[in-house]
């Protein structure tokens, strides 16, 4: 939950729960409810969201079949999880592996169907792929690259998965995992233009302009959005035009993704595949299971893929994001930030020499400076109060270590001499 009631009344905000709305009125500027209340509007944001793209074969509709996309997928995958039983999760992406992941946790037997050669091939090259694919057959999960579906077995429940070339294997549950369908009949019923998604320009404004659109269900540069990150600086430029600022524009920024799996620690960002005049700057060390590549043109980052050490991901990303010229440290750049000049060693300095604008938290849109004006305005001294305050690190968790390194800069002594006010792990001596 992002807010809880009490924080939409403390802003002024009227919250209509369990409400759906059935159809706008563009003529007389209106939302209408299925119950038949009316409300009126001077602007509407259409924030509809998504949902879960199913191929197209027949027995999708058995039951077992199910999509990875909200609370109520998660607690059936809870109910049916156990020793013993098959899950099949079609979909070797970002959620395709997160839902693997998580099954094979609880117990079950775990293969994960991709049509592609490699995992991850929108955000991975191939080496960073077979690093990852050989971590995660590590935790026992199984994979069949390279196949394509024909079909799903079964007469009332889901028994198996057919490939088009024959191959048959046992499924008690299948999690598609292929991409997103924005939700955009609301929209298409009032008239509004949409393609794929309800198509937007650069304020986010639909093609009546009184109406404006963010997240999973709009369409921006012939381009859909399915990671948190470019929803969040979707929703800031709509937030300043709709207060009438009028200054912002979304322009399909550079994001990152990084694997929210357990002991493995990857992260991808920009045109790391590439691309004319471009360069490849790479560093491999097998036996450690370290993986990194920066592909740079003119002297600027255009892309980055990190595998087994992904502490100098922010950085990269600022780098980029900036167009920053690195040419006078580019010798040092594959070795990270704490080999450059006089920015010092150690993950503590590299947190304090990011930039305010850095983002911290691509889960909840959080910047460094945030962190840090919350740590000194509310006098905060833990993980924890952090979290409660900012929201960053209160998600996935992925950026808890980088967090703690702002902690510890931002306060230095006061920090290092106060451990028992630091976040400590239940079951070792450490932090988290």
């Amino acid at each position: 939950m992002i807010n809880d009631d009490a924080w939409y009344a403390k802003h002024g905000i009227t919250l209509h729960k369990g409400v759906k709305v059935t159809a706008i009125d563009r003529k007389r500027r209106l939302v209408r409810s299925e119950t038949g209340v009316e409300t009126q509007y001077d602007r509407l944001l259409l924030a509809t969201g998504s949902k879960s793209r199913f191929l197209p074969v027949p027995g999708r509709d058995l039951e077992g079949v199910i999509g990875f996309r909200d609370i109520h997928d998660v607690e059936y995958m809870l109910r049916v999880a156990g020793g013993g039983k098959n899950t099949v999760v079609i979909g070797g992406g970002l959620l395709g592996l997160e839902a693997a992941n998580g099954l094979a946790k609880q117990g079950m037997s775990v293969t994960v169907v991709h049509h592609s050669a490699y995992l991850m091939n929108r955000q991975l090259d191939r080496p960073a792929a077979d690093l990852l694919k050989q971590a995660m057959e590590g935790i026992g999960i199984q994979f069949r690259l390279k196949a394509n579906t024909e079909a799903l077995l079964g007469e009332t429940h889901v028994k198996a998965v057919r490939f088009v070339d024959g191959i048959e294997i046992p499924a008690d549950l299948i999690v598609m995992a292929v991409g997103i369908a924005p939700n955009v009949d609301l929209a298409k019923s009032a008239g509004i233009y949409c393609e794929q998604g309800i198509v937007v320009n650069d304020t986010l404004q639909t093609f009546d302009p009184r109406i404006y659109a963010v997240g999973e269900c709009v369409q921006h540069r012939k381009q859909l959005f399915g990671l948190v990150a470019p929803v969040f600086e979707q929703a800031k430029v709509c937030a300043n035009h709709l207060a009438e600022f009028g200054i912002a524009r979304y322009e399909n920024s550079v994001n990152s993704t990084k694997l929210k799996v357990t002991g493995i620690d990857l992260f991808s960002a920009g045109q790391f595949q590439g691309g004319e005049a471009t360069e490849d700057m790479t560093f491999q060390d097998p036996e450690r299971g370290i993986y990194k590549k920066r592909v740079v043109k003119d002297n600027r980052i255009k892309g980055a893929v990190l595998f087994g050490d992904t502490i100098d991901g922010a950085w990269y990303f600022q780098l980029m994001r900036e167009g920053a010229d690195i040419s006078a440290f580019r010798e040092h750049i594959l070795f990270g930030q704490s080999q450059i000049g006089d920015v010092g060693h150690g993950a503590e300095n590299k947190a304090a020499n990011l930039p305010d604008t850095a983002e911290v938290c691509g889960c909840n849109g959080v910047c460094k400076g945030e962190v840090v004006k919350a740590i000194i305005g509310q006098k905060l001294f833990t993980l924890e109060e952090v979290r409660k305050h900012t929201k960053a690190s209160a998600s996935c968790g992925s950026c808890t270590g980088l967090v703690e390194q702002i902690l510890a800069s931002t306060l230095g002594g006061d920090y290092s001499t106060a451990p028992s006010k630091k976040p400590m792990c239940g079951c070792t001596a450490f932090t988290h």
